[in-house]
């Protein structure tokens, strides 16, 4: 595995760790009520998105069964339309999405 595509899978990896910490013991309604918790989990999946658009190709298209392109959408949703972030989505997106990822990116880094 390339260098730099190691830096941004431990990229990756740390941004989980950290919503996972961040949102432990919440569920979505309070997560809702909570801007600190909802601001923290945004960030980190905006460092998400901006790992993955950093992937190499080969790499990204080596792991064809992980939605790479709909993390780096969210990413750019999060950052150009701030506005209108949807928090059911981003909430959907740390319980349903971010699993995967993270057995995806631990499996590559040899920390399974």
């Amino acid at each position: 595995m390339p260098h730099d595509d190691r830096v941004y899978l431990e990229h990756i990896r740390d941004s989980i760790l950290r919503v996972e910490q961040y949102t432990e013991g919440i569920d979505a309604s309070e997560f809702k009520r909570q801007i600190l918790i909802q601001d923290g989990v945004i960030r980190q999946i905006e460092i998400i998105g901006e790992a993955v658009k950093r992937l190499s190709s080969s790499y990204r298209s080596s792991h064809p069964d992980t939605p790479w392109q709909d993390f780096a959408r969210m990413r750019d949703k999060l950052i150009h339309d701030y506005f209108g972030v949807d928090l059911e989505k981003v909430w959907l997106t740390v319980k349903e999405d971010l699993p995967p990822l993270k057995a995806e990116v631990l499996s590559s880094l040899g920390d399974a």
